[in-house]
Order: structure tokens, then sequence, then C-alpha cells
């Protein structure tokens, strides 16, 4: 049997180790500084489709209030829209590789990002020199539900309403004119004229008489001086 061969095929064996051993030794020189990241190789991720076990959709960053993110060593997230759901955050940074964080589940080193907010410092993997990189960009994954409103009903008037006033305005009357009863005289109820009180005593003939006496007495008088004239 030849050598030839064998030597080959050890050649051909070890080459592949090597490539093996290097790709395994590649993955995993992918470490982070932060226990609560799944680091991962490869840097030219930019969407969820890129990152294995995530569903969820890429999800704007103007949904987030944050701080940090490119060109700073770590982004922390404060604040996310209502109706929004985070299934993960990824930041990429450096020359090895991008971390997955998964709020309410351990990363690598076995501990637990929050699930509530505040999602802080949260770090790009090591570059090969162990060296801490900058954030080159980040981006959430998760799911977004427009907010429900309830519909507006009317508002009805607050307070008691003004009761209608109950009584009328007081109307102007105009003075009327009572005219007393027409005093009848006494005696003279019958409207036969003044006098004593009828008693059913005819009395017209003390009138008469006295009338004629009158009459007389005058007479008398007009005589006696007539008389006296004479004389004189």
């Amino acid at each position: 049997m030849s050598r030839r061969p064998v030597r080959a095929g050890l050649t051909i064996a070890a080459v592949a180790g090597l490539a093996l051993l290097g790709s395994a030794t590649s993955a995993l020189a992918c470490t982070s500084g932060d226990g609560r990241a799944n680091p991962t190789p490869g840097t030219d991720v930019t969407k969820c489709s890129d990152i294995r076990g995530i569903s969820g959709k890429t999800l704007d960053q103007g949904d987030f209030t944050f701080t940090g993110g490119p060109k700073s060593k770590s982004v922390s997230i404060t604040g996310v829209k209502e109706g929004v759901t985070v299934e993960a955050i990824v930041v990429v940074g450096g020359d090895d590789g991008h971390a997955v964080y998964v709020p309410g589940k351990k990363g690598a080193q076995g501990q637990t990002l929050g699930k509530d907010l505040p999602w802080n410092d949260l770090i790009a993997p090591f570059s090969f020199d162990h060296s801490q990189p900058k954030v080159d960009h980040w981006f959430a994954c998760g799911t977004e539900k427009a907010p429900t409103t309830e519909p507006t009903k009317p508002s009805q008037p607050s307070g008691t309403p003004t009761a209608a006033p109950t009584s009328a305005p007081a109307e102007t009357s105009t003075p009327t004119s009572t005219s007393a009863p027409a005093v009848v005289p006494a005696g003279n109820e019958s409207g036969t004229g003044g006098g004593l009180a009828n008693t059913g005593f005819d009395n017209m003939w003390l009138v008469w008489t006295g009338g004629l006496l009158l009459v007389l007495g005058g007479g008398l008088l007009a005589l006696l001086k007539l008389r006296r004239r004479g004389t004189n």
C-alpha cells in the first residue's frame, strides 16, 4: 500500500480540522461584557428577519424614547409607544458580531434583561481585540397594535338645570273707582223726599197749616205797618 494517498488524506483532514477549529474559535471569540446579552457572530444584520428565533417585525425607532445609539458606547431605552410590544433589541457594533437582548429572558451569561422598562446600557459584543466598540446601529423587533379608543359619548350638561320661574310677573291692575251706595235720607226709603222717618202717620196737614199761619202772620204785620204810616 502506497504511503502517498495516506499522507494526502491526513493533510486534507488536518486542513479541514483547522478550518473547523478556526470557525469554532471565531464563534467562541464573540463575547460580550454584558451578561444580559446573547452575543452572536456577524455584523451584517439590519432587520429582524436576519435574527434567528425572532418572529417580530422591525419596529420604527420613532416608537421609542432612548439615549445613546450610533457613535456611543451603549443605548438606553426609557420609553415605548403605546400599543408596541418588544420581543428583542439588537445592538450591532465593532468587527465581530451583534448582541441580542430579549426582555424577560436570560442572556448567555445567565443574567436577565428586565421585562419592563427601562432597558439601560445595552452594548455591542467585544471586538476581536477584546475592546468595547461603539454602537454602529441598533433596532428592535416586536409587534404593534393600534390603540383602541372608545367612541366619544355626547357630553351631558353638568349641574342642576335652571328651573323656569314658577310665578308669573305681577300684572299692573288699573284702579277701579268704587262708588259708595247713595245714602237715603231717613224717612225717605220709599223715595218721597227727606223728613222724618215714615211711621205711617200722615203729617202733611201740619205743613199746610204752618204755611197758612205764616201767610196770615205776614199779612197782619203788613197791615200794622200801613196803619202806623196813616196815623203819622
